[in-house]
């Protein structure tokens, strides 16, 4: 670091310019690289994704996408079979309403599976291909535009007299929301406003602009890296999200680390650029170890094969190095050009004083927790343990209709088929595509366990190209585990020459894909993780013990994202929203992803604080004492605007991104209070002197001056 601080100080001039032409640079390139972000969510290689795809590319609709389902009451009296022309007439003023649409019912099949035990309830299925708005099919839970209307409209003049129309599906069921996208200036300006007002709380001077000024050259100069990726590879528009919130709050956390420790050097009568050279010396190790540690969680994504998961991975990689880069090249210039300006307000007098000495509240802090630290451990340790425990019971499946709304439009057409003895599982369909004889096919399928009824019309919606598409009506919803038991079950009872599609299907395939390779990653990045601080700590035990308490962060976040959003604890009394009762399958990929790495960025600020008391003092309850102190107040500013930047993503209305953000909160909030206040403080107070113990063997390894263990006065 001393090298680092001595090249861009003596190169001042230069690196304000560099500085300057990047961030012109950055503001140019930062609209070309947003138009050649991709959309297309893809998932190559996945089988019953590329069924999908040549499905909707073949006929324009279907594949992953959920029908609508158009259940027809007829009047008292009235039976299907007797009634099946005008139940045709109805279903073909649907398909001539909606012109791209698929539309199969019990008048072009006649399978008895298509109509209730009362002999007068009846349902088909409607795969609205493009929709009347212009937008493609498919789209998340409640994105999809409503046909409801359009499709009653259609039907009711060709019925007899009396006959109720309901339209059902998991579209239906579940709350709609705005399909307009996330408003990514909004949240940016919720993130920004809360920097600022708290920075300004931290430094009451006008100091408090300049990590913000490092984080939106950041922003701006990772689209520069950004835009050349777009041309040799697909970049998906997550990370027009993912860069300006994660870039806000890295570059941040590094900046705050690395000015407040200069403001103590200013206290402490150090002055011009020796004040500097002392805080990169203390503070410049920590943000360098600390974006190695979040890099390293962001290795998860982009080693898995799913284009937009990578995206992620690689646009939080960039954030990441260029705001490390940024923090130990540009900020140190600022503050020896002008930190002594712009901080003369709040560096005089008292509040001048105050940065010599520890924070007061938080060494109180950090004394009881000392002192109390059995029960400190057992209390928030118990409570995480508890939250990891109901993390386990996640589901990552697709949601089922008992979980969605019970009242509405869409809850009479299920409560309509479940009366008739329908099972529900018929609005999730499992489409297959058929090349060559379908009947054969069709036969076998309608043999398999759990199967309802098998659809195969003849009509050219269903057959073209040599090809035809059957959709497959299991018994139990796909999103339950007997629903996907039989999506097992057809697919291997079938030819391989048939590809097997839907929503369930792909949901399976993105799960194995995904998650069969997770216990070997997170092997792979403990092993780096624990290399990288054991040399920044020169200890065998801190590695460990920050690895597992990550991790044990990590499960109470799933575990509290299980209560909010699985099992709907307060979502409905609170918030108002209808939780599904499963977690999308990319949320806890994701939310390990970046909570790894940003929990990390906390535990190194306070462990390395820590490691360089105890070196000074050689006892552990002062270093703990000391460390919280110095860093309490840092890393609850830290994690607060991370906390309000998350927070306010979560208030878009997708449904998706509403249960990543608030995961993110949440594990920012858990990790920054039970975790990084509670726990590690009593844990490092615990273990007293065999934290700091590196034997010369290990030492050797890893290329440090080892640290044998030494006698010291007890932790109280």
């Amino acid at each position: 670091m001393e090298r680092i601080s001595a090249w861009v100080l003596r190169r001042k001039r230069l690196v304000t310019l560099l500085a300057l032409l990047a961030f012109l640079v950055g503001m140019g390139a930062t609209p070309i690289a947003i138009q050649r972000l991709s959309e297309e969510y893809a998932h190559p290689g996945m089988p019953a994704f590329e069924a999908n795809q040549e499905i909707v590319r073949i006929y324009g609709n279907g594949g992953h996408q959920r029908p609508f389902v158009p259940v027809v009451v007829l009047p008292r009296g009235r039976r299907a079979d007797t009634s099946r022309e005008a139940i045709g007439r109805a279903f073909a003023a649907v398909a001539a309403k909606l012109p791209q649409a698929r539309v199969v019912s019990y008048a072009d099949t006649g399978d008895p599976g298509l109509v209730g035990a009362d002999a007068r309830t009846t349902f088909g299925l409607v795969f609205p291909g493009t929709h009347s708005d212009g937008s493609p099919p498919g789209g998340g839970l409640g994105e999809t535009p409503d046909e409801s209307p359009a499709i009653v409209e259609a039907m009711i003049p060709h019925l007899p007299a009396g006959t109720r129309v309901h339209v059902t599906g998991l579209d239906t069921l579940a709350p709609s929301v705005d399909a307009g996208g996330v408003d990514v200036p909004a949240k940016i300006g919720v993130g920004v406003l809360a920097a600022v007002i708290v920075l300004s709380l931290v430094f009451r001077s006008a100091l408090a602009l300049v990590p913000i000024l490092i984080s939106v050259l950041s922003v701006f100069v990772s689209f520069i890296v950004i835009l050349p990726l777009t041309l040799m590879m697909t970049v998906h528009d997550v990370a027009l999200t993912t860069m300006p919130l994660l870039g806000l709050g890295i570059a941040v956390d590094y900046s705050l680390l690395l000015v407040a420790r200069w403001r103590e050097e200013q206290a402490g009568g150090v002055r011009g650029d020796e004040a500097v050279h002392r805080a990169m010396a203390a503070a410049g190790r920590a943000v360098l170890f600390s974006g190695a540690a979040v890099a390293t969680g962001l290795v998860t994504m982009v080693v898995l094969p799913v284009p937009f998961l990578r995206s992620l991975g690689i646009a939080g990689m960039i954030i990441c190095a260029v705001s490390v880069a940024a923090t130990l090249t540009v900020l140190p210039v600022l503050l020896a050009l002008t930190g002594r300006r712009l901080d003369r307000r709040g560096a005089t007098g008292a509040r001048f004083a105050r940065e010599a000495a520890a924070g007061r509240a938080w060494s109180a802090w950090a004394r009881g927790v000392v002192r109390l630290r059995r029960a400190a451990i057992l209390g928030a340790g118990g409570l995480l343990l508890a939250l990891a425990a109901t993390g386990l019971g996640v589901n990552l499946g697709l949601p089922e209709s008992r979980h969605l709304p019970a009242t509405g439009p869409g809850h009479e057409g299920l409560a309509a088929l479940t009366l008739a003895g329908i099972p529900t599982g018929v609005i999730t369909p499992i489409d297959a595509l058929v090349t060559g004889d379908s009947f054969g096919v069709v036969d076998r399928v309608r043999q398999v366990e759990g199967v309802a009824a098998v659809l195969a019309p003849e009509s050219s919606a269903w057959r073209r190209d040599g090809s035809a598409v059957i959709s497959v009506l299991p018994e139990a919803e796909s999103g339950a585990v007997d629903g996907e038991a039989t999506v097992t079950r057809v697919r291997a009872a079938v030819p391989e020459s048939v590809l097997v599609g839907g929503n369930a299907a792909q949901s399976m395939d993105f799960r194995a894909h995904t998650y069969g390779a997770v216990p070997w990653m997170l092997a792979m990045i403990a092993l780096v993780t624990f290399v990288m601080l054991a040399r920044a700590f020169r200890s065998l035990l801190l590695p460990v013990k920050a690895i597992a308490l990550n991790l044990l962060s990590l499960g109470a976040v799933i575990g509290a994202m299980v209560l909010l959003w699985q099992f709907g604890w307060g979502t409905r009394e609170i918030l108002g929203i209808q939780p599904t009762g499963s977690i999308g399958e990319f949320v806890p990929l994701t939310i390990f992803a970046f909570l790894y790495g940003l929990s990390m960025d906390y535990e190194v600020f306070i462990l390395a604080r820590m490691r360089e008391e105890y070196d000074r003092t050689g006892e552990t309850r002062h270093a703990v004492v000391e460390g919280v102190g110095r860093t309490g107040r840092l890393v609850t500013s830290a994690a607060l605007i991370l906390f309000v930047s998350f927070a306010a993503l979560a208030m878009t209305p997708e449904l998706d991104v509403k249960v990543f953000a608030s995961g993110l909160a949440l594990g920012v909030l858990l990790d920054a209070t039970l975790i990084r206040g509670v726990l590690l403080p009593a844990a490092v107070a615990m273990m007293g002197r065999w934290n700091w113990w590196l034997p010369a063997w290990a030492a050797r390894l890893l290329r440090v001056p080892a640290s044998p263990l030494k006698d010291e006065t007890p932790a109280l």
